[in-house]
């Protein structure tokens, strides 16, 4: 069955990835968007020749029409142009994988317009899962998780009776600082941050995974996506990044999901679904592994990870918060104005210095967002102003 995709995000890893599925297996490209990268974009435009194209960033709008002006493609700009390409009649399903609390609205749009969904945008569910998984209920749109651990679960269960379900068992990298202390932390530079051991990422999600907010964010992910209970979800550093996360039934029979530590498995999973085919990637040798190793999360020294879990433990609106905290931390740490070690700092006093707050609508998630950014903002002002 020949499909075609819409892709947000199509400049960042996991969009470039997808677009590699995408030529091998002939699916049509309907659109394309991306944040501010306009000579990359025009390499994909020029390639796939997709309809219609957005850059998010306004200020690149001018240049990059005047770049296609020989091109038979409708531009967009701004966050009305990624609502736009997330509904379009001609797209059979929407990949979302723009990075920040800028995938929800576009997500909410696909969903209304009745578009299936893969997700590959964290902040949709942290931020408004309840918002998200009501909406395609109401609207029967299925969601396909490309997160490689949520991917995992998702074929850990099928063909098994969602009811035997007992837990998931999520598999975490670790990250590159696994098994440091919290004063070897303190030592941390940005380009150690940066360097990933087993995954190709973007730079905010990698920093992610080096404070293992990234996993906090996917617990969160798997209480909405598969509708459990934050007892239900076990969190284990697996190093080797083969075994991407397992589902444990009543029976205590645990299967897992393996393979190479590459994102176009679980891309191709979500486009393709329920086809298999041939993959743009390695087969896994076990033998070549020889060991396969799993461990416990030092949740004291990663307390990014702590805030997370405890963040969706009491609810509301703090997920939304932790998250719009970390994205500002994050960024001031790549912006060189705190220590690595602050990220996680900040990000646990955010649930400390908030009140319980329900989210009921995209304009509550807004303002939590806005609230907590401001918050880190005045934090990191406030610090400098003492040293």
């Amino acid at each position: 069955m020949e499909k075609t995709v819409s892709i947000l995000g199509s400049t960042g890893s996991i969009g470039t990835q997808s677009l590699e599925v995408c030529e091998k297996h002939g699916i049509k490209v309907a659109a394309l968007a991306a944040h501010s990268s306009i000579e990359a974009l025009e390499q994909q435009i020029r390639k796939f020749r997709p309809q219609y194209a957005c850059i998010y960033n306004d200020a690149k709008y001018s240049d990059l029409k005047s770049r296609i002006s020989d091109m038979d493609v409708k531009l967009y700009s701004g966050m009305e142009g990624l609502c736009t390409l997330a509904s379009l009649k001609e797209a059979d399903i929407v990949l979302n994988s723009v990075v920040g609390m800028v995938g929800l609205l576009p997500t909410l749009t696909a969903i209304d317009a009745g578009k299936d969904l893969a997700l590959a945008n964290k902040e949709t569910l942290v931020a408004g899962g309840e918002l998200v998984m009501k909406a395609a209920a109401d609207r029967g749109v299925r969601i396909y998780p490309v997160d490689s651990e949520h991917s995992a679960i998702f074929q850990c269960l099928q063909g098994n009776k969602r009811s035997q379900l007992s837990k998931i068992i999520l598999t975490a990298s670790g990250g590159p600082f696994f098994g440091r202390s919290y004063d070897e932390l303190k030592k941390v530079t940005k380009a150690q941050a940066l360097h990933h051991p087993n995954w190709d990422m973007g730079n905010k999600i990698t920093i992610d995974s080096a404070t293992l907010m990234n996993k906090g964010l996917e617990f969160i992910e798997a209480k909405w996506l598969f509708d459990l209970t934050p007892e239900q979800i076990e969190i284990v550093v697996h190093r080797q990044s083969v075994v991407h996360s397992a589902v444990e039934y009543n029976d205590y029979s645990v299967i897992a999901q393996l393979g190479v530590p590459d994102m176009k498995i679980p891309i191709q999973y979500a486009l393709l679904y329920p086809d298999r085919m041939s993959c743009p990637t390695g087969r896994l040798s076990l033998t070549d592994y020889g060991k396969l190793t799993f461990e416990k999360p030092d949740y004291d020294t990663f307390k990014c990870l702590s805030a997370a879990i405890e963040a969706i433990k009491r609810g509301g609106a703090y997920p939304c918060l932790v998250n719009s905290a970390n994205e500002e931390a994050v960024r001031a740490f790549l912006n060189d104005e705190i220590k690595f070690i602050d990220i996680g700092e900040i990000v646990s006093s955010v649930l400390d210095n908030f009140p319980i707050s329900d989210i009921r609508s995209y304009e509550d998630v807004m303002a939590a967002d806005k609230a907590a950014r401001a918050f880190v903002r005045e934090r990191i002002t406030a610090e400098k102003a003492l040293v």
